[in-house]
């Protein structure tokens, strides 16, 4: 049990304490957006608090102002074989503020250490924090200015240390854009020992909360150039807080998983400290998908719906791996109290879709789980074993490591990056699967706000209008990925749509396209949208201002994404194949020239 620090931090009042403050310095309380990304075809699922406001980092205006905070859902799989420890997560979220052009570093570090310090806020103790900056190097100076503001506040020297861009420094996804230094703080977890120095090595110091000054601009020629518009992006995960917050070094013990983790115990007939890593792996993927599938993500062989199938099907295996009996009904359970601890905060999290998806993904894995995990054979182990085993009976590389770890195999480190290697490339010759899912290479960064994309974001209100008018209004986009390639856009419709009606469908939007109609903004709040007739998802997604697109007479969309002015700007419309997504959900694949 957790005892009374529950009482103490639970994370309900995390939650609050947080939107209090920054509300007290005028910022602006954000909803999470959805898991799934609008307008960044570089990952399948939103990886940190700022992506969805990428647009506005890059320089366009927030509907809300200048000051903005919120905490968001986040999902990655990079590093999926940590999770397991006490600390890593694949669902997370992150409590963030931001400045947009608005206030620095002084603003940004004094209220990070008076939230974390104040007695009237989280009143953790000053004695146990150690902090790190930009040392400086031959593109960009020592950030002598974040360095005088941590002793300003106390921080002694000798806990304040001075790294390199690899540790303290946020750079763009790309070659080129906004990056800058930042500050990183840490908190000492060992009660039983006093900290003394800050030695970035020690795994007794975690780190809670990273600053992020956008202050750079790094153009083609590979220099850094001072921004004329300066943004501040912090974030800081809220488990781990919660951990630090109720004394534990198990994130897993906070009222945020701990149910969970005795939901497990009592179904399965096991105890938490016999088989930690196993309880984890199976409380953190659950909820992830939970979450994913809340989000609009069904379990598939594609994309995000392989991300969440992949997370399904270990969290069977390793409960399976728990006892050794058939985990038959046993994922419905913790999904149940999965939905209780979030229905507080996401709604969504509620649904009988949900619900039925883990089930059908239950029944459809269990008697391959089964005969596969008696094949696993560790003297045959290399990657086109791996691979047959995927195949055969959907056994994913991890998932094999997890049950040789639990016979007690030990796997020498280079033989098992060699033989995931390999698994790799025989992956990507036989089968094509999303190479970000497949491959697990979530990489955050600002999306692609380049002409093409542009023109490819526009075209997707022109087509959502096309369809409402040829299909009727009971269409709705439910997601959209855009590169500078193709366009990708699923809509709601209960069935395959006709040659007839994709022939009317591009027509349409090519007509638009040649009338040449203007494309205009405007701010308004949510209210002012509904009523004029905006097309939007109006339940938790937006704030309490809103961007309004209008192209002529055809389209009125809420959106923050890019756009270009006229829409002969656009090009020619061309749909190449239109396929079923998910249950009630289609897909059109399109390109323009």
């Amino acid at each position: 049990k957790l005892g009374d620090a529950m009482s103490e931090f639970s994370h309900t009042k995390l939650r609050k304490l947080f939107r209090n403050y920054f509300e007290s310095k005028q910022h602006i309380w954000l909803p999470s957006a959805s898991l799934l990304p609008e307008n960044d075809s570089s990952v399948l699922f939103v990886t940190a608090g700022m992506h969805p406001l990428v647009p506005y980092l890059l320089g366009q205006s927030h509907p809300s102002g200048k000051r903005l905070a919120s905490i968001q859902k986040c999902l990655r799989t990079d590093d999926l074989n940590e999770v397991g420890d006490a600390t890593h997560h694949t669902f997370f979220e992150m409590m963030g503020n931001w400045s947009l052009n608005d206030y620095f570093k002084k603003e940004a570090i004094c209220w990070s250490w008076e939230f974390l310090t104040d007695q009237n806020w989280l009143a953790l103790d000053k004695n146990k924090f150690a902090v790190s900056v930009f040392a400086g190097d031959s593109d960009a100076p020592f950030d002598q200015e974040s360095f005088d503001l941590w002793e300003h506040l106390g921080i002694a020297r000798d806990r304040i240390a001075k790294l390199t861009k690899v540790d303290n420094w946020w750079g763009p996804a790309g070659r080129v854009g906004p990056c800058g230094p930042d500050t990183e703080i840490f908190y000492w977890r060992d009660s039983s020992i006093p900290p003394r120095y800050f030695d970035p090595h020690d795994s007794r110091w975690v780190e809670i909360w990273n600053n992020v000054f956008m202050q750079y601009d790094l153009r083609q020629d590979e220099k850094f150039y001072p921004l004329g518009r300066k943004n501040v992006d912090t974030g800081m995960g809220l488990a781990r807080m919660l951990a630090i917050l109720n004394g534990y070094d198990d994130d897993y013990r906070t009222d945020i998983f701990w149910p969970v983790i005795e939901t497990v115990s009592s179904i399965t007939g096991e105890n938490y400290d016999d088989q930690k890593r196993e309880f984890r792996i199976v409380a953190d993927h659950v909820t992830a998908a939970a979450m994913a599938i809340s989000d609009g993500v069904i379990p598939s062989n594609k994309g995000e719906g392989f991300v969440v199938r992949r997370l399904l099907r270990r969290a069977l295996v390793t409960l399976y791996l728990i006892n050794g009996r058939p985990p038959e009904g046993l994922l419905e359970k913790i999904y149940q109290i999965i939905a209780e601890i979030y229905q507080p905060i996401y709604s969504s999290i509620v649904n009988p879709e949900i619900r039925q998806a883990i089930i059908n993904e239950e029944v459809r894995y269990l008697s391959l789980l089964i005969s596969g995990v008696k094949k696993i054979d560790e003297k045959n182990l290399n990657g086109e074993y791996l691979f047959d085993l995927y195949q055969s009976h959907g056994l994913s590389p991890e998932i094999v490591l997890d049950v040789l770890r639990k016979r007690g195999t030990a796997i020498d480190k280079d033989v098992r990056i060699k033989i995931l290697h390999d698994f790799q490339i025989k992956l990507q010759k036989h089968q094509e699967l999303s190479r970000t899912a497949s491959g697990g290479m979530f990489r955050g960064g600002l999306a692609d706000q380049g002409e093409i994309s542009t023109r490819y974001h526009t075209a997707t209100h022109l087509l959502q209008a096309a369809l409402r008018k040829i299909l009727g209004n009971s269409v709705f986009q439910r997601g959209s990925n855009i590169n500078s390639e193709r366009m990708r856009f699923d809509f709601s419709y209960p069935h395959k749509v006709s040659e007839g009606q994709l022939r009317q469908i591009e027509d349409l939007v090519n007509q638009q396209i040649n009338r040449d109609l203007p494309v205009t903004m405007n701010e308004m709040s949510v209210e002012e949208a509904k009523k004029s007739g905006a097309l939007g998802i109006f339940d938790s997604k937006y704030g309490n201002r809103v961007k309004v697109y209008t192209i002529g007479d055809f389209s009125k969309e809420i959106c923050g994404g890019p756009h270009v002015q006229h829409t002969s700007e656009i090009g020619y419309f061309k749909i190449i194949k239109e396929e079923a997504s998910s249950a009630g959900v289609r897909r059109i694949k399109a390109m323009i020239s």
